[in-house]
C-alpha cells in the first residue's frame, strides 16, 4: 500500500473499489463533522460531490471560519472518492491538532486561508514554469524554479527584481498545493 505525505502528515492512501458514491458522501460528511468541531457551521461547508465518484477528478473541500475563506484541495488520485478521502484525512489531522492543543485556530485558518482565485493562481504557476496546467510533479516544478531564480536573481548579471518575486510566489503557491 502507498503512503501519502501531506503538510507533515503521513498516512496509507487506500484505494476504493465499490461503493463510491456512497463512500464519497461518507467522507463528505466527515469532514463537515470534524470542521464543526472547531466551530464552522454546516453551511459554511461547501464539498461538491461529483454524480460519478469514480471519474478521474481533483476534490475539494471550501469553508468559512472567522471571515476567512478557508480551502484544501487534492488531485493526485485515481479516482474522485480517493482524493476526497486524502481532503477528509488532512482536514482530519489538521482539526486534530487544534482539539489536543498542538495548534491554534489562528494556526489552523492560516494554513487553509486562499484566495477565491487560486485555481487561476496555480494554473498561472506551473505556466510560468514551464508546465502543463494539471501536472503534479512538484520536484520537477522545484528543479525547474531553482534553475529560473539563478538566472533572474538581482544579483545576476540578466537578473530581473520583479520577475524574480513572480517567480517565488509562483513557487510558494505550487509548494502550499502539492507539499
Amino acid at each position: 500500500m502507498a503512503i501519502i505525505n501531506i503538510k507533515g502528515y503521513e498516512f496509507d492512501a487506500i484505494t476504493i473499489k465499490d461503493s463510491f458514491n456512497r463512500r464519497a458522501q461518507k467522507f463528505k460528511n466527515n469532514i463537515i463533522e470534524k470542521l464543526r468541531s472547531v466551530g464552522v457551521p454546516s453551511d459554511d461547508v461547501i464539498i461538491d460531490l461529483e454524480p460519478v465518484a469514480i471519474k478521474r477528478l481533483p476534490a475539494s473541500a471550501t469553508w468559512y471560519i472567522e471571515g476567512s475563506h478557508s480551502h484544501f484541495s487534492y488531485k493526485a488520485g485515481s479516482k474522485y472518492v480517493d482524493n476526497l478521502y486524502v481532503v477528509s484525512k488532512i482536514i482530519e489531522f489538521e482539526v486534530k491538532a487544534v482539539l489536543s492543543g498542538e495548534k491554534t485556530i489562528d494556526e489552523f485558518i492560516a494554513d487553509f486561508t486562499e484566495s477565491h482565485e487560486i485555481e487561476e493562481e496555480r494554473k498561472w504557476a506551473r505556466e510560468l514554469l514551464g508546465f502543463e496546467e494539471d501536472s503534479l510533479d512538484f520536484e520537477g516544478m522545484h528543479a525547474k524554479y531553482k534553475q529560473m531564480a539563478k538566472d533572474l536573481h538581482p544579483d545576476m548579471p540578466n537578473g530581473d527584481l520583479e520577475k524574480f518575486k513572480e517567480l517565488n510566489r509562483a513557487h510558494k503557491i505550487l509548494k502550499r498545493e502539492l507539499k
